[in-house]
């Protein structure tokens, strides 16, 4: 029987300051998160100078919290996961500095974790999960992909975004709509008061034959109707629920399709999208209907956070699996061990952490 493995993740990919505490016997003992939303909010979008140096300021008042949440003591670690890419190079310059530091003067490895495989696993964190193989929903501000996930490393791509991920387009549309940063979870509460159909939007690449996506015409098309009448509020209520129906039952049919294909009965949606109440309810129901389940991460951890990359530091640390650095002259990992050098990943292909095809 193999001895448990406790990890700290730390998450600094863009403007959420994530630290985490994954044992692989007893689950996610703690969690803490600094947003920065209030922070970009007067910039209307993320500033990635002002996010490194937030996360400069937060993420050692996180890791003691983490610690004191997690009832744990650095002897109990027996590594430390950081976000390597992708992400902004500055923000995350600044966990993989904290977190190579860490493990030098722990004399413990430092696993460099891929961001995606991070929303890819995490619903694994939830009380009711996968079990392998699955096709996993990958939604965000920045990914809009299907993938077949055979078991952890194994992951062949069966399509991809050609343009605006679904989470952009959210974000782009509320602009449009004169709403809020972030704009996803604003034009979903807009949407509440609207009825689709009143306005009719494309469902962009919907009979395209294959499982890519494109929701760029959308926003286009959402600008045209704003522009040919949505001066009240009611009206931009009414384009705003139709945004999100026509996004829905895009991500919806991809979804069956993908498993249709695969002959998979389990879907898992990660990433921030997937905390959209529409996209949540539809799925459920459209699956049922075919005798397959989806799976979701927590609420709390569908956007970025460090448990993810504990989460994925512990499974590959147990598993043997790269990527994975380690300070120069650890004893316990030296077939590891490399020159004490390390470095981050800004533009990281998923393809380049696994069998992706």
């Amino acid at each position: 029987m193999k001895a448990a493995t406790r990890v700290l993740g730390i998450e600094t990919s863009c403007d959420e300051t994530g630290v985490a505490i994954y044992d692989t016997e007893r689950g996610l003992l703690s969690h803490a998160l600094h947003s920065q939303i209030a922070l970009h909010g007067a910039y209307g979008g993320v500033v990635p100078e002002l996010a490194s140096r937030d996360h400069v300021r937060r993420i050692v008042p996180l890791i003691h919290e983490a610690l004191r949440e997690g009832a744990t003591d650095w002897s109990a670690i027996a590594a430390i996961a950081y976000t390597e890419g992708p992400g902004l190079a500055g923000a995350l310059l600044v966990g993989a500095s904290v977190a190579n530091a860490l493990a030098a003067a722990l004399g413990i490895a430092a696993i460099g974790v891929h961001h995606l495989e991070g929303h890819l696993l995490s619903p694994l964190l939830a009380p009711e999960r996968p079990a392998f193989p699955f096709v996993a929903l990958l939604v965000s501000g920045g990914h809009t992909q299907l993938l077949e996930v055979q078991e952890i490393g194994r992951y062949a791509l069966l399509g991809d975004t050609l343009d605006d991920a679904a989470g952009e387009a959210f974000d782009k549309t509320a602009q449009l709509l004169g709403l809020g940063y972030p704009g996803g979870p604003a034009l979903a509460a807009l949407a509440t008061e609207g009825r689709a159909g009143r306005i009719r939007l494309p469902r962009p690449l919907l009979h395209s034959g294959n499982l890519d996506f494109s929701f760029a015409g959308l926003k286009t098309a959402v600008l045209t109707a704003a522009r040919q009448g949505a001066d009240t509020r009611e009206k931009r209520a009414d384009l705003a629920a139709e945004f999100e129906q026509a996004v829905v039952d895009v991500l919806v049919s991809k979804c069956l399709r993908a498993l249709e294909a695969t002959g998979h009965r389990q879907l898992v949606v990660a990433g921030g999208v997937g905390a959209n109440h529409h996209l949540r309810r539809d799925l459920d129901a459209a699956a049922g209907r075919t005798g397959a389940r989806v799976y979701y991460p927590p609420l709390a951890l569908c956007t970025d956070n460090g448990a993810m990359i504990a989460l994925v530091g512990a499974l590959r640390l147990a598993a043997g699996l790269e990527p994975m650095t380690a300070p120069s002259g650890v004893d316990r990992d030296a077939s590891r061990a490399r020159s004490g050098a390390f470095g981050v990943r800004p533009r990281w292909p998923l393809a380049e952490v696994g069998k992706l095809s």
